[in-house]
């Protein structure tokens, strides 16, 4: 079986082969932290055998809530942050681009919620899911997160109305805490089927847990591929791989060499639009890491060719403080060709016979070139298909790579204390008992 590559040849030249190396010993010690558990942040390395540790059992019983699930005519993912976006990933990755257009599909639609507080948004949906059989995923550790807390209470309401209380609680499924918090006490109450998200797993390190493989084989995507890609490369990543072999380590060690010589700034380009919410799962990963205590590579995404006609000037020509990181597909699942035309009026006919994607990887080549040449480092990620088994292959691959370039720059990748900020503010607006002293001072303020 092949597995993704990793390619930094074109990330030399701003720094030098022996300047990463260099970083080989720092990047060996950050691993070994993350398997001796000796680091910052340690109680949350439940991901790291994660891929390994689910059992049989554990995938038959996600498949056959899934099969109950898909009995619906669309399931509600509610969740935010890595609670939805490492499915949304999976999903869009893999899946049709279009199949929400079929009249006769083998698989509900899934929609996501809770995700914002946007209120035209929410009640869109709603306007949507009246009258209509759907099922809710809410996934929530605590159960009182304000946006999928609310986004659940409108829709729990809703799927009441559309087909009663009794036969709801068959169409809720709650992932959340093994014991505590208040989503798992009402689970309790209402009977809902649940999954528990392991304590020593964060969101954002969430997606080969229930959270993201009960919605994905919703989706009816093999998780058994997903987990088998994360399994094999869990092997691939181990400390005791040579640094030169591992290429986590390798990518670890690339990224800070270049953030050293000034690099601030990390694009995670693609040629494929179906991978555009992998770049949005990404940036999370690696902004909540490693964004903290002053330091981190700010993340930032694009879709390539259509970025081009936007950012691609600022990627060429801005300020030199970027470097790329472009994930390629290999091999497309479909096969189109482009058409001759007698009249070529459109120039294209020296094209004619070419598979798309033979053109696509010409605009990729010629993208790398022409960034490398205006002083844009290049890291390449090629996949050999965009599949189940090779997005968990990638997904493994990131996480691994993060948690050991968070030792490296030495922060804690694992905690996230600026996400409290807004919520405290907005706590305190709102008005929420127990903030009354921060109300005053706010407004004050104000």
């Amino acid at each position: 079986m092949k597995s993704i590559s990793l390619n930094i040849d074109k990330a030399l030249g701003v720094v030098t082969r022996e300047q990463v190396n260099a970083l080989e010993a720092e990047v060996k010690k950050g691993m070994e932290m993350l398997h001796g558990g000796t680091g910052k942040g340690s109680d949350f390395l439940g991901w790291l055998h994660l891929p390994s540790s689910i059992s049989k059992a554990e995938l038959d019983d996600l498949e056959a809530t899934a099969a109950k699930l898909r009995t619906c005519e669309v399931v509600v993912v509610i969740g935010i942050g890595g609670s939805y976006l490492g499915t949304k990933a999976v999903v869009e990755a893999i899946n049709n681009s279009f199949d929400w257009l079929r009249k006769k599909r083998e698989n509900p639609v899934v929609v996501y919620a809770g995700h914002n507080i946007s209120e035209d948004y929410l009640s869109e949906l709603r306007e949507m899911l009246e009258g209509v059989k759907f099922g809710i995923i809410i996934i929530s550790k605590s159960g009182t997160t304000t946006e999928p807390a609310i986004a659940f209470r409108v829709l729990k309401k809703l799927l009441k109305k559309n087909i009663g209380a009794k036969a709801a609680k068959d169409c809720i499924v709650a992932i959340t805490d093994k014991t505590r918090g208040a989503l798992r006490t009402l689970a309790a109450e209402e009977g809902y089927k649940t999954f528990v998200i392991p304590d020593n797993v964060g969101g954002r390190f969430s997606v080969l847990t229930p959270a993201g493989l009960l919605p994905i084989a919703v989706a009816g995507i093999s998780i058994r591929e997903l987990v088998k890609g994360a399994v094999d490369m869990e092997k691939a990543t181990r400390a005791e791989v040579p640094f030169a072999e591992n290429i986590a380590a390798l990518y670890a060690a690339t990224r800070n060499a270049l953030y050293a010589a000034g690099k601030k700034v990390e694009i995670l380009a693609n040629f494929h639009p179906k991978m555009h919410y992998i770049g949005e799962w990404w940036k999370q990963l690696y902004g909540e890491s490693e964004g903290k205590d002053g330091k981190g590579i700010f993340p930032a995404s694009v879709d390539f060719t259509t970025d081009l006609h936007s950012l691609g000037q600022w990627i060429q020509d801005g300020e030199r403080t970027v470097f790329e990181t472009v994930l390629s597909v290999e091999t497309p699942a479909g096969k189109l060709t482009v058409p001759a035309d007698t009249a070529d009026l459109d120039g294209l006919n020296y094209l004619a016979g070419k598979r798309m994607d033979e053109v696509n990887k010409m605009a990729e080549l010629g993208t790398q070139l022409a960034h490398v040449d205006g002083g844009v480092p290049n890291i390449k990620i090629t996949l050999p298909k965009l599949n189940a088994y090779y997005t968990g292959q990638l997904f493994y691959f990131f996480e691994k790579a993060c948690g050991t370039s968070g030792y490296v720059l030495g922060i804690n990748p694992f905690d996230q204390p600026g996400v409290e900020a807004y919520k405290k503010n907005m706590f305190a607006l709102l008005n929420k008992p127990g903030y009354e002293t921060e109300s005053k001072a706010i407004k004050a303020k104000l």
